[in-house]
């Protein structure tokens, strides 16, 4: 049995964060300022995923992440794009075996800094294997598609606009490994486009770098950093709020974050806290 059981169903106060990739110093700083909010014990962290690949240090970024599960247990995450390249690069998920994830992933996903910060030979794939701790390949393998909220459902790329809701959702619920390429993981165009109609909720998602953290009716994009320049971003909902990695960033009025989410308008969350 694996050792995080992620939850893929969610109530209450949320907290957002975008694509890691090892930004070890900027998680910490972000982790940090998020422990100062208003109910913190009681609000979801999600990490949107993408903890692998192109920033400093993966290893050391998934070792934070999972010491923070260990001490804020309402945490969970879905599955990127980088992590779904890596597992299936390894053997670890059940992809087709004409997917040639082990090619594409070493030349095309910035991977030498995963193989680094295991200390593993560049492109050896068995000696990587060999030197990931097995909580660490359990959390990666084990990470969900998507995680649902009332309000809010949580999906590394976003949702086909062109595809009816109920099938998507049907599809990241089973996580289909069958696919070579799943769009919901994969699909850049996604960023730019609301979810389809008969979708219910606000669709939060990472993957794509935006400038700074986006918040409109019914899409929430978190990456600011794709991994290379940028501040981390973490969004907090219902407040509507974002706080980043910025060294220079106003320290947060508690009093006036704590209005914002005890106000008319965003007491949704209590009905599920």
């Amino acid at each position: 049995m694996s050792t995080f059981q992620l939850k893929t169903k969610i109530q209450g106060p949320i907290a957002v964060i975008g694509d890691t990739h090892g930004q070890t110093e900027k998680l910490s700083i972000v982790l940090d300022r998020l422990r100062q909010t208003p109910v913190f014990d009681r609000r979801w962290v999600v990490f949107i995923g993408d903890f692998v690949d192109r920033g400093p240090d993966s290893k050391a970024g998934i070792e934070m992440v999972l010491d923070f599960i260990k001490s804020h247990p309402k945490t969970t995450a879905v599955m990127g794009n980088h992590e779904f390249a890596m597992c299936s690069a390894l053997g670890w998920l059940p992809v087709t075996e004409t997917s040639s994830w082990g090619e594409r992933w070493i030349e095309h996903y910035n991977s030498e800094k995963t193989f680094s910060s295991y200390g593993a030979k560049v492109g050896d794939l068995k000696d990587l294997s060999e030197k990931i701790p097995t909580t660490h390949r359990e959390f990666l393998t084990d990470l969900p598609w998507c995680v649902e909220h009332p309000q809010l459902l949580f999906v590394h790329a976003g949702l086909d606009p062109n595809m009816p809701f109920k099938v998507q959702l049907r599809i990241l619920q089973q996580t289909d490994y069958l696919l070579n390429r799943p769009q919901w993981l994969c699909e850049k165009s996604f960023v730019e486009k609301d979810p389809p109609a008969d979708c219910p909720f606000t669709v939060v998602s990472g993957h794509v770098k935006v400038d700074k953290a986006v918040i409109r009716p019914r899409r929430i994009l978190v990456d600011t950093t794709g991994g290379d320049s940028g501040e981390l971003s973490c969004v907090l909902m219902p407040e509507k709020r974002v706080i980043t990695s910025a060294k220079n960033e106003a320290p947060i009025n508690l009093e006036e974050l704590a209005s914002t989410t005890e106000s008319g308008s965003s007491k949704w969350w209590k009905l599920w806290g």
